[in-house]
């Protein structure tokens, strides 16, 4: 049976007023009153309706988290930071899978909308125009974690991935590397082909390389794609001697491709993976990575979305988090 705030006013012979202030934590109740509806409370097991209360006070302590793939280690790590602050600030999450997919992305954000979340925080790859639009259009804040959408409008926190795949590049040059092959992910997205390849390219023509387009090639994240990446790239006859590669599940992919044709990594190829899940230390040979703060950008992005629910003074809404390079068995000393 549905216990309502009715059910709990009546069996404590209280107003549904009353009920309604001790739920809420409101002092302006008697001790003695606020103990007897606590009883019948725990007696019934009466649970708040979060809607119905926020229907008055306009807050749910509810927030959205879109994830576009909820079996991601790497999504999973974000999603944990939002979690544990979330907890902490005492909101709830209703977290909803998108698969990569537009036309779910933008249905999850009107279906949240519709159970009075109080916030968003939204991780998508293909941040688009359309994205934007209903950014705008939302009554509440919406906040990026782990996504870049070019406009920089829409309040945000990363870290500079245009940087980061510099500085692995420029590694691999200092290290007397002359061809240095460059697995992204899809081009599609801004992250990738505004960010990274940007980078890529970058500390190529600094230290006066050319670019060829044969030693870039673009992945979907996961563990074949990997495969087929390091494949191709074997074809080449001038073939690359370092490789990037823009997550760890194609880079799991990269160096098992290269082993199972007998090449060794480090030693015919070094590799530098990006992100540092737990994958990157559950290869042989342990991966070199980027260092990407995923739990930090997590916390950081629902810290953030909390101070705008509140109308807390933010001081700038796009946050950039510091990342470095883990030096592992995939590279050589």
């Amino acid at each position: 049976m549905n216990i309502t705030i009715y059910d709990v006013a009546r069996e404590a012979n209280v107003s549904m007023a009353t009920v309604s202030r001790v739920v809420n934590g409101n002092p302006n109740v008697k001790p003695v009153t606020r103990k007897k509806v606590m009883e019948v409370i725990d007696r019934l097991g009466y649970r708040p309706n979060a809607v119905a209360r926020g229907l008055a006070s306009k807050k749910t302590t509810t927030v959205g988290v879109v994830i576009p793939d909820i079996s991601s280690i790497f999504f999973a790590e974000l999603a944990r930071g939002i979690e544990d602050i979330a907890s902490m600030y005492k909101y709830n999450i209703i977290l909803s899978s998108s698969d990569q997919n537009k036309d779910k992305e933008l249905h999850l954000l009107n279906t949240m909308l519709g159970k009075q979340v109080d916030g968003i925080v939204f991780m998508g790859g293909n941040i688009t125009e359309d994205h934007v639009e209903e950014f705008k259009k939302s009554p509440v804040p919406i906040v990026l974690a782990g996504s870049v959408e070019q406009s920089e409008t829409v309040p945000s926190v990363n870290i500079d991935y245009q940087q980061a795949i510099n500085d692995a590049v420029q590694l691999m040059i200092d290290k007397g590397h002359k061809r240095i092959a460059f697995v992204v992910g899809p081009l599609l997205e801004p992250i990738n082909k505004e960010k990274k390849l940007s980078g890529y390219r970058q500390a190529l023509e600094h230290n006066g390389y050319d670019y060829d387009e044969e030693l870039v090639v673009e992945g979907d994240y996961t563990y074949d794609s990997g495969l087929e990446a390091i494949e191709k790239l074997l074809e080449s006859e001038d073939k690359p001697t370092a490789i990037i590669v823009g997550s760890d599940e194609m880079a799991l992919g990269v160096v098992h491709g290269a082993v199972d044709r007998g090449y060794s990594v480090p030693g015919d190829f070094e590799v530098i993976s990006s992100d540092n899940t737990r994958l990157a230390m559950m290869v042989r040979p342990q991966l070199t990575t980027i260092v990407q703060p995923l739990y930090d950008i997590g916390a950081v992005a629902m810290r953030l979305l909390t101070k705008l629910m509140n109308k807390e003074e933010v001081e700038d809404q796009t946050v950039v988090l510091p990342h470095r390079i883990e030096y592992r068995d995939s590279t050589k000393n």
